[in-house]
């Protein structure tokens, strides 16, 4: 369902509810199950803003991944390149789970002569930290 589907069926709905409540009290309906209808509504507005939140902001993150990418192969030589908006190209794969391909970004990151040493120290507590949340998740499924 795209955004203009959804947000039509929640107009629609905002303006049939009143009549759909009148309705139901003149044909005898308890408020109980109007109150019901309307909380399943205000769950599915809002469920639907979430889903569509999060699907909006794991794209903005595919994008900067793909720039990042993109710099990187361009000049793969320029430590600058492994940065797109001021995030390094190994957080922004962290932030997807992709330990392994941040793991080489970062071990090619800190062979460039001009790279910061704070940079690769602090990416390489940011991996160190993801695989530790990774061994604590599995531990706690055994």
């Amino acid at each position: 369902m795209n955004y203009a589907a959804t947000l039509a069926v929640l107009v629609v709905l905002a303006f049939c509810f009143p009549l759909t409540v009148r309705l139901g009290t003149q044909l005898g309906v308890p408020a109980v199950y109007t109150a019901s209808t309307l909380g399943a509504l205000l769950t599915f507005a809002l469920a639907t803003y979430l889903v569509r939140w999060q699907v909006k902001r794991h794209r903005a993150t595919l994008d900067r991944l793909e720039a990042a990418r993109a710099q990187v192969a361009a000049d793969p030589e320029n430590p600058r390149a492994y940065f797109v908006r001021g995030e390094h190209l190994a957080l922004i794969l962290l932030r997807l789970d992709r330990r392994r391909e941040a793991a080489e970004v970062i071990d090619r990151y800190a062979r460039l002569g001009g790279a910061r040493e704070s940079d690769i120290v602090a990416l390489r507590e940011a991996l160190s930290r993801a695989e530790r949340r990774q061994r604590r998740a599995q531990g706690e499924e055994a």
